[in-house]
C-alpha cells in the first residue's frame, strides 16, 4: 500500500500537477472548509486524546490552522513569484532572479501533544510550496489521527496528499524510501533517528524537537503577572507542550512571592484539576508514570494523580535543585520546578546545563537584562513578559537550535521551508563583452580587476 500511494505521488508530482499555483490555493480552500465543517468532530477526538476542552483545541489547534491557512491563502500569490535580484557589473547585460520551486514528494511525521496543528500545519506549507504529502500522525493520539485521515482524504486525491497511521515500526519503514524533504516533530531520540535516515538518501530535513526551556524572572519583573502567564502557558494540555515552560529561575529576592502568586494563579485557572473537565489529561499510561517518577523533592503544591483518568495536578517543586530528578530530562507535563539564582553567572550556569532549549522566556523591565540574556543563551524563539505566545504568530518563524532542532516554519516561512530556490542570471544575446575569454592580456586584467574588487 505504501508502496504504491509513494510511486503515485512521484508520478502525480513529475507530472506537474501541483506546480499550478491556482491549483494549489483551490485545495487550500477545500481544506479550510473542511476544517471548519468538522470542527465539532475535531474537538470531539482532541477530548478523547488529550481531555481538551472545546475551547482550548479551537484556540491552540482548529484556530491556530485556519489562522495559517488564511495567512498562505492570502499571500501564496505573491510568494510563488521569480524574485528579481541585482547582477554584478561585471555580468553586463544580464538580469537575476530566485525561483521557489518545490521539492517533490515530502514526507510529514508529526506528534500526539498538538496532534491536529503539528500535523496541518506542515501539510499546509508543503502543498502552499508545490509539494506532494504523505503524512504519519502519531498512532497515541488515535482518535485525533482517524479524523486527519478522514478529512485529508476529503479533499485530496491520494496522489496529492495521504495520510498513513500505524504502530511503532511505520516511521522507520517510510524512513527507508527516498523522499524529496522530511518534516519531523517529536523528541531528539527519534529526531536522530530520522536524520540518521534521511543523510543515507541525502534528503533535507526539518526537525521540531524539544529540551528544558527556562523563565527567568529577574526582581524587576512584575511577579503577580508573571506568575499568571507562567501557570497559564505551563498547564495548558496538562503541560504536553514543546514549548512549555520547563523550569522557572527566579530572583532569591523574589521567589518566595513568585511561588506563592503562582499558587494562587493555579487554583483560579485550574481549579479541582482532578475533576476540572477544562484540564486536560496526559496520553498514555507510560507517560503518566514517567511524570510521577519527577514528582519527588520539595513538593510546594499540588502532587496528586489519579490513574483511572490519566490526570496529574499542576505541581510546583519549590524550592528545587539543578540535581532535582526534574531537571535531569524535558519534563513534558505538569510539573514545574523553580529554582532560585542570586547572580546572573548561577543562573547562566543551570542554562548551560541544558543549552539550546526550544523556547527561553524572561519576564523583565530592565532592556539592559533583555539583551544580555538573548545575546548570551542560544534557543529556539521566545517571550518577554510572556511564554509560549511567539508560537502563535504566522509573522515569526518557529523552530529550534542545535539540540532543540533544525530549521523552522508558520507563515511565509513554512512556504520557505518547502520550496528549493533556484538562482538563475540570465544573460543578453545583443552584446558578449569579451573580457572573459582566452587569450589574457594585460587590458583585460585591468577590467577585471576594475569591475571585480
Amino acid at each position: 500500500m505504501i508502496d504504491e500511494i509513494i510511486k503515485n505521488q512521484r508520478n502525480f508530482f513529475d507530472s506537474g500537477n501541483t506546480l499550478d499555483v491556482k491549483t494549489r490555493l483551490s485545495y487550500l480552500k477545500k481544506l479550510k472548509a473542511a476544517i471548519i465543517e468538522n470542527e465539532v468532530k475535531i474537538c470531539t477526538a482532541l477530548k478523547k486524546d488529550l481531555g481538551k476542552s472545546a475551547s482550548e483545541a479551537y484556540m491552540c489547534e482548529i484556530g491556530m490552522v485556519l489562522e495559517d491557512l488564511s495567512y498562505q491563502i492570502k499571500h501564496l500569490k505573491g510568494w510563488v513569484k521569480p524574485e528579481r535580484r541585482r547582477s554584478p557589473m561585471a555580468q553586463f547585460p544580464s538580469s537575476s532572479y530566485i525561483l521557489p520551486s518545490p521539492y517533490g514528494c515530502t514526507l510529514i511525521i508529526s506528534p500526539w501533544n498538538y496532534p491536529f496543528l503539528l500535523s496541518l500545519q506542515p501539510l499546509i506549507g508543503a502543498v502552499g510550496a508545490g509539494n506532494t504529502v504523505l503524512l504519519k500522525p502519531s498512532r497515541f493520539s488515535k482518535h485525533t489521527s482517524a479524523v486527519i485521515k478522514e478529512l485529508v482524504g476529503s479533499v485530496f486525491p491520494p496522489e496529492y496528499a495521504a495520510v498513513v497511521y500505524g504502530d511503532d515500526g511505520l516511521s522507520q519503514k517510510l524512513l527507508e524510501y527516498k523522499f524529496d524533504y522530511i518534516f519531523f516533530t517529536g523528541g531528539a531520540r527519534v529526531g536522530k533517528s530520522v536524520y540518521v535516515q534521511a543523510a543515507n538518501n541525502l534528503t533535507p530535513v526539518t526537525l521540531e524537537l524539544g529540551g528544558k526551556s527556562p523563565v527567568i524572572i529577574d526582581r524587576t519583573a512584575d511577579i503577580n503577572l508573571a506568575a499568571k502567564r507562567v501557570a497559564f502557558g505551563k498547564f495548558l494540555n496538562a503541560g504536553q507542550t514543546c514549548v512549555a515552560p520547563d523550569y522557572v529561575l527566579v530572583h532569591e529576592s523574589v521567589a518566595k512571592q513568585f511561588a506563592n502568586s503562582l499558587k494562587v494563579w493555579i487554583e483560579k485557572l485550574f481549579p479541582d484539576a482532578l475533576e476540572n473537565e477544562d484540564y486536560g489529561k496526559i496520553i498514555t499510561q507510560r507517560h503518566f508514570d514517567r511524570l510521577l517518577s519527577l514528582i519527588c523533592g520539595n513538593v510546594y503544591y499540588g502532587g496528586n494523580s489519579d490513574s483511572g483518568k490519566l490526570k496529574i495536578e499542576p505541581t510546583v517543586i519549590y524550592p528545587a535543585s539543578p540535581d532535582d530528578a526534574a531537571m535531569r530530562e524535558e519534563i513534558f507535563g505538569p510539573v514545574l520546578p523553580i529554582i532560585e539564582y542570586s547572580t546572573e553567572e548561577k543562573m547562566f550556569s543551570v542554562i548551560e546545563a541544558n543549552r539550546t532549549p526550544l523556547a527561553l522566556y524572561l519576564f523583565t523591565t530592565k532592556k539592559s537584562t533583555e539583551q544580555k540574556v538573548f545575546s548570551h543563551v542560544q534557543f529556539g524563539g521566545g517571550c518577554v513578559n510572556d511564554v509560549v505566545i511567539h508560537l502563535a504568530s504566522t509573522s515569526l518563524p518557529f523552530g529550534g537550535v542545535g539540540n532543540s532542532g533544525i530549521g523552522s516554519y508558520h507563515g511565509k516561512k513554512s512556504f520557505e521551508t518547502f520550496s528549493h530556490f533556484k538562482a538563475v542570471l540570465k544573460k543578453s544575446n545583443l552584446i558578449d563583452i569579451p573580457v572573459r575569454y582566452t587569450p589574457y592580456t594585460k587590458f583585460k586584467d585591468k577590467m577585471i580587476k576594475f569591475f571585480m574588487k
